[in-house]
């Protein structure tokens, strides 16, 4: 990859969303950009900065009595004809551009109003720009942040720069993914009734997804509805053979008051008729959830700086890795997540300034 062209922290957070852009950071792919964010954190000279792989870590130490750590992945999915950026009216188009370059820009423009000799934020600051977020998650940049140097992480409060359209997503749920296996016996299809068909078996499964009440939870003011699906289903063997397995893959998304064990003991429960008929159930993920924590000083101070409440983010996010720690975190970043991973990915030049205003006004005023 060609090296990335120096990050000029002073330029407004649009042209610096647009640098951050036109430098591709696929997946794995991070070091130019990487070396480029840490080289221009440390040309501030207000900052202790340390690299961990191709993620940056840097923070102010000033003494203050409160944290608060601000966190982006510099990683983008595979570009799709979609790099450098276009600037079309009101938006700007490019890979990264919601997701979460445009929230990274956010970031950069702090650590350069509060990094420097002579800054006084209210909070001593820590800025987290990390790798490999889009891929499985034993890559994942700040999983290796918190298992080396925790300590980097911890604060009053944490925030994601995840894309929310510019409004506070508190939290987040868990995800878990399970295999319900049916097993049968093979036949030919001509004399079906010498064998037992795992697909026909795999119909209680189904039918019991098709009728689950899905729950709903408020948690601090914040609405998280659950959600168990079948996501995949395997079987068959050919046209004339009659299967003598089915796999059943279900994805359970869980509000943030159930932890891991929680969810799969609920998860067993919901289909103990077909365990007790003989199918087998095999958890291959799970990834707990973060609690809002909006009723901690920290957070709330934020939400008021916003001026908005705050809602549930529906879907798991890095939030989680805080809240493992008892760091309320919560997701609030400029970009769309609808357009995120889409070949027409943008953000509106309009979210820009004012994520980068909210954050400006909460840092520099002290939690009551």
């Amino acid at each position: 990859m060609s090296a990335v062209p120096s990050l000029d922290l002073s330029a407004d957070v649009l042209t610096l969303t647009r640098a951050l852009v036109d430098a591709p950071s696929v997946s794995g792919e991070e070091a130019a950009l990487a070396d480029a964010v840490e080289t221009a954190l440390r040309a501030l000279g207000g900052l202790e900065v340390e690299r961990v792989g191709d993620s940056v870590l840097a923070r102010t130490n000033l003494g203050r009595p409160t944290r608060v750590v601000l966190a982006g992945h510099l990683d983008t999915v595979p570009i799709a004809d979609n790099v450098p950026s276009r600037l079309d009216g009101d938006r700007l188009y490019g890979c990264g551009t919601s997701d979460m370059k445009s929230g990274d820009a956010v970031i950069l423009r702090l650590a350069a109003r509060f990094g420097v000799p002579g800054a006084e934020p209210a909070h001593d600051l820590t800025f987290v720009l990390y790798d490999n977020e889009e891929v499985e998650a034993v890559k994942n940049g700040l999983g290796r942040v918190a298992r080396e140097h925790r300590g980097w992480l911890y604060g009053d409060l944490a925030i994601l720069l995840e894309p929310t359209d510019g409004e506070i997503e508190a939290g987040c749920q868990g995800t878990l993914r399970a295999v319900l296996e049916v097993r049968g016996r093979r036949a030919h299809s001509a004399r079906s009734w010498l064998g037992v068909n795992a697909v026909h078996g795999a119909a209680g499964i189904l039918a019991t997804l098709a009728a689950y009440p899905a729950r709903e939870v408020d948690i601090d003011g914040c609405l998280y509805r659950e959600g168990l699906n079948a996501v995949r289903i395997e079987g068959g063997v050919a046209g004339n053979v009659i299967p003598d397995e089915c796999r059943v893959t279900v994805n359970f998304r869980y509000a943030p008051d159930r932890d891991e064990d929680a969810a799969e003991a609920h998860v067993r429960e919901v289909f103990a008729d077909a365990l007790a008929e003989g199918a087998t159930l095999t958890v291959v993920d799970n990834a707990g959830g973060a609690l809002p924590g909006l009723a901690e000083p920290a957070a709330a101070a934020f939400v008021a700086a916003v001026g908005r409440p705050a809602r549930a983010k529906l879907g798991w996010t890095d939030v989680a890795r805080f809240a493992a720690f008892g760091i309320p975190a919560v997701n609030y970043g400029p970009g769309d997540p609808q357009l995120a991973h889409t070949r027409e990915e943008s953000v509106l030049v309009e979210r820009l300034r004012p994520a980068e205003d909210a954050l400006v006004a909460y840092l520099s005023a002290p939690t009551p």
